[in-house]
């Protein structure tokens, strides 16, 4: 863009296009796809590695040999996995898959639920108690594996199923979130008509509020579904059956022995790779619950 002027018969010509402006602009959009693409790759390079180590066999993951394609034992690999120790592993991924599935879905209802009653409802102390909500996030879920492990040696549920199943199921974030989605999901004028129609407390909350609340519902249930199936430290301080251990606590074991036994290495890397695969199915089927729960769920 330019200007003209003409000054005792002599024209002149000032600039005033945007070039300055806009070299900024793409040096700054320059360095943002930079970084981007630099944390794209240390994303995806140690993802990339657990795939073709999982190709090889024992001799070719301590070489200099991952991104050949020779000593393919992929299948291999995958035959050994399930019959280390008897197909231990299968056990091993059936609980994480009961402990993770069942209790992600039960957690995510109670924590809806609970976040609905704190927006919708009004009670003594109610903000006090959810003031303690909000403390609780802030604390580290190791802080608790030995109380919870003393609570549950006075109930005689250590080492069984109980013992891991019932703290999963209290997130005191996903209360935070469900409160957050009943005020962006669920308008009070909804309730008052459906209040007025002769509808009870619990019909309104089952019939419309939680078909209301789905993609909260389902955001909560990822949030929960990713910790527990990482669950490591409280499985460890509450199982000394094998047969019990998810799979992050029976990897874990296999590792520890891998040095002694270099067999196990294989199968370890082999066994990392298929526990990704449930909470990468699970992001993509819901992914779109999920984006659109975080960004409608804080608007009111």
């Amino acid at each position: 863009m330019s200007a003209t002027s003409t000054t005792g018969g002599t024209r002149r010509t000032r600039s005033t296009g945007t070039a300055g402006p806009l070299r900024p602009r793409l040096l700054g959009r320059s360095v943002v796809n930079l970084v981007v693409g630099i944390s794209v790759l240390y994303t995806l390079l140690p993802v990339l590695w657990l795939v073709l180590a999982a190709t090889k066999n024992r001799d070719a993951l301590f070489s200099s040999d991952l991104l050949s394609l020779s000593d393919f034992s992929f299948v291999r690999n995958l035959k050994d996995l399930f019959a280390m120790d008897g197909g231990l592993y299968s056990r091993w991924y059936g609980n994480s898959l009961l402990y993770a599935v069942l209790g992600a879905a039960i957690g995510a209802l109670v924590s809806i639920a609970c976040g609905y009653a704190f927006d919708k409802y009004r009670f003594p102390h109610k903000e006090k108690l959810f003031g303690l909500v909000l403390a609780a996030v802030m604390v580290p879920q190791t802080v608790l594996a030995l109380p919870l492990y003393l609570m549950a040696s006075g109930a005689g549920v250590v080492n069984t199923f109980w013992a891991v199943f019932i703290p999963v199921l209290f997130n005191p974030f996903g209360v935070y979130l469900g409160r957050i989605f009943s005020q962006g999901y669920v308008p009070d004028e909804v309730l008052e008509a459906a209040r007025v129609d002769g509808a009870g407390e619990l019909t309104a909350y089952a019939r419309i509020a939680l078909r209301m609340l789905g993609p909260g519902l389902v955001t909560v249930f990822l949030f929960q579904l990713t910790a527990i199936w990482n669950n490591f430290f409280l499985p460890m301080v509450m199982l000394s059956d094998q047969d019990l251990y998810p799979v992050s606590l029976g990897l874990y074991t296999w590792n520890s022995s891998a040095t002694v036994s270099p067999e196990y290495y294989p199968v370890v890397i082999m066994g990392s790779l298929l526990a990704v695969l449930p909470l990468i199915l699970a992001f993509a089927l819901l992914q779109r619950f999920w984006r659109s729960g975080l960004t409608a769920g804080a608007v009111k």
